[in-house]
């Protein structure tokens, strides 16, 4: 008797144990960041049709679930899902124990679809009194074993774009649901789905965060170069995220792409203090992994400096940008002084 309860009902394919035994004494740094993690990705982004896609490995599905669900929600944000959703019933609490409640409705058939989306948005109604949904999380196959199609996916894209909304989808039984019979749906085509509109604030920071980054590829030692890399890479989220938030008031006037607009609701071109201290947040957590990858590093007679500029300075700016106290200046015409980031 076969199972499509999940994807790992059983242990793991003949090829799978013969791989592990074959590597088992290759010696890497382990961590997801050794050349077999590096292979991995690269088949995914290439079955995908995505070059472009971060792929991350975490384990299990309620980790993977609670990781994504909290780094891209504000603290006051909630998730839409069928009472049958994973992250309803079958994760004892995970979610809701973060703070992001979970707004379900109830679905003959597991699947989430734009009219119960909408019933979901017609009970809130933006009070501070009320959580705000911002993600619709739905599972392929889902957890009654329905398949979604590519019309349905669509039609929820869509729903989701009209409202602001990000679209999560639970890969926990995904083999199942690319194999049924029942589904015309590809890797690549969740993939373009997925791409089609992200108000995230990652997905446009990445680019520029891995061009930083590819200034790591001077450096001769590999382990060296894989810390530096890390490091350039959260510099430059860090720096295209402090941007677009300097240039917020500017881009909204202008009609201009700025990510922060799309994300969050400014006024009169300034972001409101909850949607401020999200993105602090997300600062903060670009800034602490700047830290973490700086302290493998090596002492230089620059280390004063980098540390200077990681543990004080890059705070010092972000918090004058946010506090609307940062000005810029023509380098030869006038310094910048401490007072202008002073956000003490």
């Amino acid at each position: 008797m076969y199972s499509f309860r999940n994807d790992y009902s059983e242990g793991a394919h003949p090829q799978v144990l013969q791989a592990l035994t074959d590597t088992n004494l290759v010696q890497t740094c382990g961590y997801g960041v050794d050349p077999i993690c590096e292979e991995a990705r690269d088949l995914i982004r290439t079955v995908c049709a995505a070059p472009e896609a971060d792929v991350h490995f975490l384990v299990g599905g309620t980790q993977t679930n609670l990781t994504v669900i909290t780094a891209l929600l504000a603290s006051y944000e909630a998730v839409i899902a069928a009472h049958t959703g994973h992250v309803n019933c079958h994760e004892t609490g995970a979610i809701e124990a973060t703070g992001h409640k979970v707004c379900v409705e109830t679905s003959p058939d597991g699947k989430v679809t734009p009219a119960m989306v909408e019933a979901v948005l017609a009970r809130h109604d933006g009070s501070e009194h009320m959580v705000s949904p911002k993600m619709v999380y739905i599972s392929d196959t889902t957890e009654i074993g329905t398949v979604y199609t590519k019309a349905e996916l669509t039609a929820l894209r869509h729903c989701c774009d009209e409202h602001g909304l990000l679209l999560f989808l639970d890969g926990a039984r995904l083999g199942s649901a690319l194999t049924s019979p029942e589904s015309d749906l590809t890797l690549a085509d969740l993939a373009a789905l997925e791409r089609e509109r992200c108000s995230s604030l990652d997905a446009p920071a990445d680019a520029f965060a891995k061009l930083l980054a590819l200034a790591a590829e001077e450096v001769s030692d590999p382990v060296r170069r894989r810390v530096t890399a890390q490091l350039l890479y959260h510099l430059g989220r860090w720096v295209y995220l402090v941007d677009a938030a300097d240039d917020l008031r500017a881009d909204i006037k202008s009609g201009g792409y700025n990510p922060l607009a799309l994300r969050f609701t400014p006024r009169d071109g300034a972001l409101a203090p909850a949607d401020s201290e999200a993105l602090a947040l997300t600062l903060d957590g670009s800034v602490r992994a700047m830290a973490a990858a700086f302290e493998l590093l090596p002492e230089t007679k620059y280390t004063p400096v980098l540390r200077a500029a990681v543990y004080e300075g890059l705070y010092a700016v972000g918090a004058a940008v946010l506090h609307g106290t940062f000005r810029k200046r023509q380098r030869r015409e006038e310094p910048i002084r401490k007072a202008d980031t002073d956000y003490a």
